[in-house]
């Protein structure tokens, strides 16, 4: 078993605790995608520090900040994951529970892969492709007006593509990949059919062609493996841990890799975020000393040992500017959230 899974099924299995003990152990709740890089770096907290070592659940970036923003008590979590930024109505709603001192940063960057089984023939699918096989309603035939999803299979959509069902598992509308995914792909998409008059179009198939599959990705890589009919999407991370099993799509000719991913030339590239409450520094052990960890060299750096499990490290300059924030402890303010950043503006 690799390292990887090792650190996620501890972190799993510490979720069972006692709450009169939230104080003395941190709580992190938030994104699939970053459960990962948080996972190892509550193990390292634990092992290298007198702290507990900090729970992680995974429950999604939308998730997580429902229950992140609920209170300010030291029962709650003390951070959130996030494979996006921080929506507005979620700084809001966290202001008028009481978390109002909140500080952010970016862990570094993802890509948002789609995979499917390695005993498959190597795939390359344009953008448009993948959206008319997810879209509740598209284009009629002349192109003018809307209809119902008829594509049952990918040579439906283009005879060039395989002559199988289409067949998709993709993250709830809790998460924040569903999120980056509907914004990337299918309004990105939406924009190149005059048929939807502009509009940023994103309403997905209920038909079972599109399938959820939860918040936990390592199940979604189980089923590829199992069923090679079926591709699913989720972040780079869980690719390049199950590159034994499954394999990358291309997208408009581009394949889901690390270096790709880095520079933008990937289609789907994202930023992943992590959220404190600057509060439960004086509230819940050991919360300052876990965000310094977090964001050092040896974890989200060059070299750092998250991008052995797939994290992509952003540039040497941003990562200055990162730490340099959070050792300033900067709070997030209602402009730095309209503009999707976690530096101050």
């Amino acid at each position: 078993m690799s390292k990887f899974k090792k650190v996620a099924g501890i972190a799993l299995a510490t979720t069972v605790f006692a709450g009169s003990a939230f104080a003395d152990q941190i709580r992190i709740v938030g994104s699939s995608t970053v459960y990962p890089f948080t996972s190892y770096v509550a193990e390292e907290f634990g092992a290298t520090t007198g702290y507990s070592t900090p729970v992680v659940e995974s429950t999604g970036s939308g998730g997580g900040m429902k229950i992140f923003c609920a209170d300010d008590s030291k029962e709650s979590p003390s951070f959130t994951n996030a494979s996006r930024p921080m929506k507005v109505s979620e700084f809001k709603t966290c202001q008028s529970n009481g978390v109002k001192d909140i500080v952010g940063f970016k862990v570094g960057f993802d890509g948002i892969s789609i995979a499917q089984s390695k005993d498959n023939e190597p795939l390359n699918l344009k953008i448009e492709q993948v959206f008319l096989a997810l879209a509740q309603e598209v284009p009629s035939e002349d192109g003018k007006s809307l209809i119902k999803n008829p594509y049952k299979k990918w040579s439906d959509i283009d005879k060039t593509l395989p002559n199988k069902e289409i067949r998709i598992i993709g993250a709830p509308t809790t998460s924040g990949t569903r999120d980056a995914f509907d914004e990337m792909v299918m309004e990105k998409a939406s924009e190149s059919f005059p048929a939807y008059g502009g509009e940023d179009y994103k309403k997905v198939r209920t038909d079972g062609h599109f399938i959820p599959g939860g918040e936990n990705d390592n199940l979604i890589v189980a089923k590829l493996a199992q069923d090679k009919n079926a591709m699913g999407y989720f972040g780079y991370s869980f690719l390049e841990e199950n590159h034994d099993k499954i394999e990358g799509v291309k997208l408009d000719g581009v394949a889901p890799t690390k270096e790709n991913i880095a520079d933008g030339s990937y289609p789907v590239s994202r930023s992943l975020f992590v959220y404190m409450k600057a509060a439960h520094e004086g509230k819940v052990k050991g919360v300052g000393e876990f965000i310094d960890l977090f964001a050092s060299d040896m974890m989200i750096g060059q070299k750092g040992v998250l991008k052995n499990i797939g994290l992509i490290p952003m540039p040497q300059d941003e990562l200055k500017k990162v730490q340099k924030s959070i050792k300033n402890r900067n709070k997030l303010n209602l402009e730095m959230v309209k503009n999707g950043v976690v530096l101050p503006l």
